[in-house]
């Protein structure tokens, strides 16, 4: 963030000590009540306004410092006006202290900004300022307007509810003045000298446009020229301002405005363009009105600007960045006032058939976007072209560049109501907006977890789960596509990539061309996916894969909680499938895996307990996982899940349709693998069971028991086995003492529960009444009366 010697300089404001902060306050006063001030001063002023702003705290100064830095406000000499205004701004007012604003001076409008207590404080000052920007052209320049017209902005990003209604008619007709009546000659510039200095070359040379041909028509921001007029500053000042100030008038109620009889500015002006002829009615419309029709007229001008073929590239970028606002202008106009839609649209439709094929004015084109999406409806026109350029192009082709990806993502977050109602193509485009993702996951993942549940749909949720699952997959292929169009490349080691030569190859093109498509529709997954896990294994651990694969838990988390919401119990079965199939499908980045793992075992459980039904249904690929005695040791997060919600819902009280065959089934195939697992001995460096594992399997097999008495003979013959061989001292399959005596504990626990099979269903399958007491709300108990009693005891003063 700073360099050292910054650091350092902020470590000593922070850290100086009371004693000598009051020396150096005397020092400083000594050196303002000089006549003259050096540059020890302005030095001496910079870094009492670095202790002051270091700090959280905020200090008093000695009274008469204080009042030597008020006078400061009015000197001539401008640094030393900022200076004193930004040490002010840092410290507390001196009490009964009452700062008059200068209208000439708008450094005292900034400090008194900074010290209005109230919303009284504030209306007040807005008013002084708005009154100081009445300035007729007839009087002499006051440049301080032009540092005034901010503060009012900032006043109104702050507390807009200070505004009244004379404040909007007052600024309304002045910025109506400005977008529209500023001068069409170029202010006076830095004269060169010379012989030829003299009246003929000090004659009025009008603005000209960015291609250099003159000006035809008002005065805008794309006008260019030597120097610039008071009033030409103000109309720029006044457009960066115009769209915040057109959606902040709305919050003051209307009133009895000024009669417009008394807007001379207009009429004083000696501009009379192209334009202000064709529109002479607009004077006669109310302040408000009559600023959005201005508004409008500039927009358009600005639309017509910047066609012209710009000299310098800065200028090129400008006239993109006067596009955006000019949109975005001309959407707030047409949402306040609905019948300019149709004078708009002709407009907005031509540019967009204009830009439409150059995508390196891709960020003027989302809010075209959005003013198609807002008004495309009311003007009844075809909006195919617009979403197929922002859903399709726009991802395929920029993902990498940053600036797009946060404003298409920020127009998706501030619309994703309107696009699930009135855009198809929304819902279908995940594929290609994951792309964003699956490139710079740090900067975007804040708006993925925002627009990620309006992605979830019935039909597309499935494949949606698979997209994300490959994101790792999908940020490793656009690496490689942006390699495979530039030169060669190879490892520092100097062999070149085997995953490029494998993108490059036409046989497996297929595999990646399907992490690349644009739309959903095109199959839920892909069968080869083991083949291009391994053409892929070298990329796991390059950055752009590892932090891609650190967020696709979060969204899963996401997905699952929504998913629940919409899906029926056969889409929720599918899921419970995809989850099993796809924990061994998966790339082979060893924290992704198991971090995959963690979060499928948290939603198996989830969609298990919702619906019980569930275990039934899917009995057979449950108990299929389950036997696998592979996934002890590989998936050991899913499998304990798994086997305890096997042994937990296998219950006819939680099915009816569980029957006797089922539950023995199930305990054979649970017995064979703990038998498997405890009786065997690894070899020397495998893996040895989790004693969560063996106790988890333990307790399965004690719960189908006691639903089929039948079973308990053979737990109890394990678990006896168990004991037996603990007392012989260390067992192959547990190398820790401790974990082995918390099996051998919790074996006995269970033994001594089956001797009692009618305890044990108790115990182990308690019924539904017992798991989800509701004590408090029985009126035949006692509790509900202790609970009032208590409450009324703590509620007691």
């Amino acid at each position: 963030m700073y360099s050292h010697g910054s650091e350092s300089l902020i470590k000593q404001a922070r850290e100086i000590q009371e004693s000598e902060l009051q020396k150096f306050y005397s020092r400083l006063l000594k050196l303002l009540q000089a006549k003259e001030f050096g540059h020890e001063t302005i030095d001496s002023l910079q870094r009492l306004h670095l202790i002051l702003s270091a700090t959280k705290y905020t200090r008093t100064l000695p009274t008469e410092l204080q009042r030597r830095l008020l006078s400061l406000l009015s000197s001539p000499v401008e640094q030393l006006q900022v200076l004193s205004s930004a040490v002010l701004r840092e410290t507390l007012p001196l009490s009964g202290q009452e700062l008059n604003y200068n209208q000439d001076n708008s450094h005292t409008a900034a400090l008194l900004l900074s010290q209005a207590g109230s919303r009284a404080d504030l209306s007040s000052l807005c008013t002084q300022l708005i009154r100081s920007l009445e300035n007729r052209q007839s009087d002499p320049p006051n440049h301080s307007l032009i540092h005034t017209l901010p503060i009012v902005n900032a006043i109104l990003t702050h507390s807009p509810e200070c505004l009244t209604e004379d404040h909007v008619t007052l600024l309304s007709k002045k910025l109506v003045d400005w977008l529209r009546y500023a001068s069409i000659t170029q202010g006076v510039g830095a004269s060169s000298g010379g012989f030829f200095t003299g009246p003929r070359s000090r004659q009025p040379v009008p603005i000209a446009e960015l291609d250099g041909t003159v000006s035809g028509d008002f005065f805008t921001v794309l006008c260019v020229g030597q120097g610039f007029t008071e009033d030409q500053w103000m109309n720029v000042f006044s457009f960066s301002m115009l769209r915040h100030w057109l959606l902040t008038y709305h919050s003051v109620p209307s009133g009895v405005t000024i009669t417009d009889a008394d807007d001379r500015s207009e009429f004083d002006s000696s501009v009379v363009s192209m334009v202000s002829a064709t529109s002479s009615s607009s004077r006669l419309l109310p302040p408000k009105e009559r600023v959005r029709e201005k508004a409008f007229q500039y927009c358009l001008r600005l639309i017509e600007q910047s066609d012209r073929k710009a000299h310098k590239r800065t200028d090129t970028e400008l006239q993109k960045a006067c596009l955006v606002e000019a949109v975005c202008i001309l959407d707030c106009v047409c949402v306040e006032d609905t019948s300019l839609v149709y004078r708009t649209f002709p407009c907005v439709k031509a540019l967009f058939g204009r830009l439409s094929s150059d995508l390196t004015f891709a960020r003027v084109l989302l809010p075209i976007a959005q003013f198609y999406l807002n008004h495309g409806e009311m003007a009844a026109v075809d909006c195919e072209s617009v979403w197929k350029l922002v859903f399709s192009q726009f991802p395929a082709e920029l993902f990498n560049d940053p600036f797009l990806a946060h404003e298409l993502l920020r127009f998706l977050r501030l619309n994703h109501e309107n696009l699930l109602l009135r855009v198809p193509q929304y819902t279908r485009s995940f594929p290609n907006l994951l792309k964003f993702l699956a490139w710079d996951s740090p900067a975007v993942v804040d708006d993925f977890v925002d627009l990620l549940p309006s992605l979830v749909t019935v039909e597309t949720a499935v494949e949606l789960l698979h997209t994300l699952l490959d994101l790792p997959c999908l940020s490793a292929t656009l690496v490689l596509q942006l390699r495979s169009t530039s030169s060669p490349i190879s490892e520092p080691s100097g062999r070149g990539l085997m995953s490029l030569d494998a993108f490059r190859n036409p046989a497996l093109r297929g595999l990646f061309l399907y992490l690349l498509r644009t739309e959903a529709g095109s199959g839920d997954t892909i069968d080869r996916l083991s083949v291009l896990h391994e053409l892929l294994a070298e990329a796991v651990d390059w950055p752009r894969v590892v932090q891609c694969a650190q967020t696709v838990p979060v969204l899963l988390h996401i997905f699952f909680n929504t998913v629940l919401k919409v899906a029926d119990e056969n889409l929720l079965a599918h899921f419970m499938l995809v989850m099993l199939e796809r924990s061994s499908l998966l790339l082979k980045l060893p924290a992704y895996i198991k971090e995959i793992h963690r979060v499928f075992s948290c939603h198996l459980l989830r969609l298990c307990k919702l619906h019980p039904s569930l275990v039934v249904n899917q009995s057979h690929e449950l108990l299929e996982f389950a036997g696998t005695t592979a996934n002890v040791y590989s998936k050991e997060e899913i499998f304990t899940h798994v086997v305890w919600a096997l042994g937990e819902y296998l219950s006819v009280s939680c099915d009816s349709r569980c029957s006797v065959k089922l539950i023995t089934s199930c305990f054979e195939t649970l017995e064979a693998v703990l038998f498997e697992i405890t009786s065997s001995s690894p070899p020397p460096g495998a893996a040895r069971p989790a004693p969560r594992v063996v106790t988890t399997l333990m307790s399965a097999l004690a719960k189908l028991a006691s639903r089929s008495h039948d079973l308990i003979p053979r737990v109890s013959l394990f678990l006896s086995k168990l004991r037996t061989a603990s007392r012989g001292g260390s067992v192959a399959w547990c190398s820790d003492e401790e974990d082995l005596v918390a099996i051998v504990t919790r074996g006995e626990e269970l033994w001594s529960l089956l001797k009692t099979p009618g305890v044990a269903q108790s115990v182990l399958t308690p019924p539904a009444h017992v798991t989800t007491p509701q004590w408090h709300r029985d009126t035949n108990l006692s509790m509900p009366l202790q609970l009032r009693t208590l409450t009324s005891l703590t509620h007691t003063q």
